[in-house]
């Protein structure tokens, strides 16, 4: 917009500005009132100080619902060109600079201070002269102020660090641009070298994005030709150890969040070295022994591996560590850092390091290809453990290492060595807990009849460690076998020791012939109680004591060729029939440990040869696909044919997992057989006593047929006894079932009574007592299992023992 002329009365004021008066100072107070008014404003705008003070200042605004006053009212300093009205009615375009500062006359008030530049041709023609003569003459950070004190050139450096432009400068004095602390100070030093006092040394602060860091400045006169002061050059810094302390801290800062974010040792060596260079250093190189020590090396050296080398992107390309083993004499730098346990600068031409150079340059070779001028050796140690030395050098850098330098170096190794020690506790507790998981895992597979079987354990590899997945085989009578697999919830030491009291306790109540659902339920109670007395003896986060536990038992019965099983928040088996999978129907029961919850059993029949999968959740939940798709493609695994278990369990694996799990996986697969007829014999007797004798004889008779004629002697024994026990203490029916499979004959005898035998000590007169003593002795193992009505004695004799 165009300005009215100036009346021809008034050329004084166009070209002749008064010096008090160049600038332009306006105060507004936090309710909008003009509450200051300055010579210069009352030039540049027309009002005097009895007309506008009190007023708002909005008036002079020619735009007032401008949005840069709201933000100008905001933020702590605002500049740009102000649309303003002068009093007798023109527009005027002005740059202004706004301050917001503590008010002079509320405390705790603010108040804002708006500044402009008066100035005329002249002042801007011997500006550019003066800004001319202090571009020749100053190698940094500069700002030439004219003989009011007024900026009359700033450099590009100073705009960058007052995020400022020089046209918004110009004009104003320095306690105008920066209102902080030494600015006034600033200006009386500026005044005595315009005095002739010469040169002279400041400090102040510049930066408003941070204000508490401290600039040395310089102040020096301008001459002109004939020698006179015509003005003052500023060039500043900032200084320089507060920027090291910074960058220090800094560095200390990344290298807790990037150095030890893995378990491996040569990672986090890997680590230092990234972050030393180039911050700290122009290469590195890290030394590990193979294990930590304690105290110092043998007097004849130490052998080391290199983990990590790095060297700055713009310096020369460094071989990577190839593992090899680094001899270090005791005198060489990384030698005499771990036999002193602490570090040591070497200078440039230092004599130790080149008889390194020269005698150990496998070792040394980083330190010739570098060029490295400086060298810092340090050990890397954490209490009473070291676990090798890091080696700091500086060939693009000028400055040598010093003894801050040598303070941060050690600082960042106690880092990494912490890290390590970390580590290894870590890695110990992991070997630990997984030497107890497998201990209490079965360490082979028991021979029996009725299931081929094949078996994996993959541990977990998260840092939370192993978990309390489990699975087990268990023989039963009658040439049945139970299939068991669960997990515990949690992972680490805890949860594989309750790993094993949960399989223990699950191998004893197999071993009393529960039916699933009732195992469960007992096994359920004994999770409860596990729980509550882990609460009682410690009441932290991470004692689970079991709950949340899940579990499936299943017993396989190859006379029948029936699955019965039962299930506590665990996975449904798979099973494979004629080249088609499915899940069983199992009712999905609570996890262990809930209390007072009811299990279900389900029952199917099996053709011989079908394909039974157990597992834990960990195989169904990979990264990278859903549930879905993790489903289809385990059956997919399961239906190919394939020549062995083994292999069925190899294929599954692969085929799901891509990566080592993030939980534990168990896996077991087994193929059913199946008894047949001429294995399996069945007689119901009458309930007599004289049975006895034809018990004996139909016994021997199917021996025969089955070419045990050894077996016979004790099995007449073990018949008469057992069948005689029935008629005197059972009740009808009475059935005599034998069961020859390949390595064991077993004779059951049933009777609808659910009075369960005990073996007793007979004394010397007594008449009874001796018969299940007697069975005990003869036979491998005996027992009792309950039905719905009835119980059946049983005894197994190996035939491999017999005779």
């Amino acid at each position: 917009m165009e300005r009215r002329p100036t009346p021809p009365s008034q050329p004084a004021q166009t070209h002749a500005v008064p010096q008090g008066a160049r600038t332009a100072t306006v105060t507004v107070d936090e309710r909008g009132m003009v509450s200051g008014w300055s010579d210069g404003a009352r030039l540049l705008l027309g009002y005097p100080p009895a007309e506008i003070l009190g007023q708002q200042a909005a008036r002079l605004l020619a735009d007032p619902d401008r949005d840069a006053w709201r933000e100008a009212a905001a933020g702590p300093r605002w500049s740009g060109t102000a649309a303003l009205r002068h009093r007798d009615g023109h527009r005027l375009d002005l740059d202004v600079l706004v301050h917001r500062r503590p008010s002079g006359e509320r405390p705790g008030g603010t108040e804002w201070l708006v500044v402009s530049p008066v100035a005329g041709p002249a002042a801007a023609a011997a500006g550019e002269a003066l800004g001319e003569w202090a571009f020749q003459q100053s190698p940094c950070v500069a700002a030439v102020f004219d003989e009011g004190l007024r900026l009359a050139r700033a450099s590009v450096a100073t705009q960058r660090t007052l995020s400022l432009a020089e046209g918004m400068m110009r004009g104003l004095r320095l306690t105008d641009v920066v209102p902080y602390e030494g600015s006034a100070e600033a200006e009386a030093g500026m005044r005595r070298v315009l005095d002739g006092a010469g040169p002279e040394e400041i400090s102040l602060h510049l930066d408003p994005a941070d204000p508490e860091r401290t600039w040395h400045a310089w102040l020096m006169p301008l001459k002109d030709a004939d020698g006179r002061v015509r003005a003052v050059a500023l060039t500043a810094h900032a200084d320089a150890s507060q920027q090291l302390v910074r960058r220090r801290m800094l560095l200390l800062s990344e290298a807790g969040v990037r150095i030890g974010t893995g378990s491996d040792a040569q990672r986090t060596a890997q680590e230092l070295a990234e972050v030393a260079v180039p911050a700290f250093a122009d290469v590195c190189a890290v030394d590990l022994l193979d294990a930590p020590r304690h105290g110092a090396p043998p007097p004849d050296g130490v052998a080391l591996r290199r983990a990590a080398v790095r060297s700055a992107p713009d310096g020369p390309p460094l071989p990577r560590p190839s593992g090899e083993v680094l001899r270090c004499p005791p005198w060489s730098p990384p030698g005499r850092c771990l036999a002193e346990g602490h570090g040591r600068v070497y200078p440039a031409g230092d004599e130790v390091v080149g008889r390194w150079a020269r005698e150990d340059p496998q070792a040394a070779s980083w330190v010739r290809e570098s060029g490295a001028h400086s060298l810092l050796a340090v050990p890397l140690r954490a209490g009473d453990l070291t676990f090798g030395a890091a080696l700091f050098g500086r060939s693009r850098r000028t400055e040598p290492f010093d003894a801050d330098d040598l303070w941060l170096a050690e600082q960042l190794a106690a880092r990494t060595a912490t890290s390590m020690q970390g580590a290894v506790r870590t890695q110990r507790q992991h070997t630990t807990t997984m030497t107890l998981q497998r201990s209490l895992l079965p360490q082979t597979l028991p021979e029996q009849a009725a299931l081929d079987i094949a078996t994996r354990y993959l541990p977990s590899v998260s840092q939370a460690g192993v978990g309390g997945d489990w699975f087990d085989v268990i023989p039963l009578s009658g040439t049945r076998v139970a299939l068991v697999v669960g997990d515990v919830v949690g992972h680490g030491m805890r949860a594989a020791a309750t790993m094993g009291r949960v399989r223990t306790a699950v191998r004893t109540l197999a071993d009393v012939d529960l039916p699933p659902d009732e195992l469960l339920s007992h096994l359920d109670d004994l999770v409860v109680h596990l729980s509550a007395e882990e609460a009682g003896a410690d009441n932290s986060a991470d004692t689970a004591g079991g709950v949340g536990t899940t579990c499936l038992y299943g017993v396989y019965d190859p006379v029948t060729r029936r699955l019965c099983a039962a299930r506590a928040g665990h996975p449904p088996p798979a099973v494979v029939t004629a080249g088609s999978v499915r899940f069983l129907d199992v009712p999905a029961g609570p996890p262990l440990g809930l209390g007072g919850l009811p299990f279900e059993s389900y029952e199917t029949e099996l053709p011989e040869g079908s394909l039974i999968a157990l597992y834990t959740n960990g195989l169904l939940e990979p990264r990278e696909h859903d549930i879905d798709d993790a489903l289809d493609t385990m059956f997919a695994a399961l239906a190919r044919p394939a020549r062995n278990l083994d292999s069925v369990c190899d294929r599954v694996l692969t085929s799901m997992l891509t990566h080592r799990p993030d939980d534990d996986i168990a896996l077991l697969v087994a193929r059913t057989r199946a008894l047949h007829a001429d294995r399996v014999t069945t007689w119901e007797l009458p309930f007599d006593l004289a049975a006895v004798a034809e018990a004996r004889k139909l016994a021997t008779e199917q021996l025969a047929a089955w070419h045990l004629e050894e077996a016979a002697f004790i099995t007449e024994l073990i018949v008469s006894e057992m069948v005689t026990n029935a008629f005197r203490y059972g009740r009808p029916p009475v059935r005599l079932r034998l069961i020859h499979d390949d390595h064991t004959l077993t004779c059951e005898v049933f009777d609808s009574s659910n009075t369960a035998p005990h073996m007793r000590r007979a004394h010397t007169y007594d008449e009874g007592g001796r018969g299940l003593l007697l069975v005990g002795q003869l036979t491998q193992r005996w027992g009792t299992r309950h039905a719905g009505t009835g119980k059946t004695v049983w005894a197994e004799q190996y035939l491999a023992e017999v005779g």
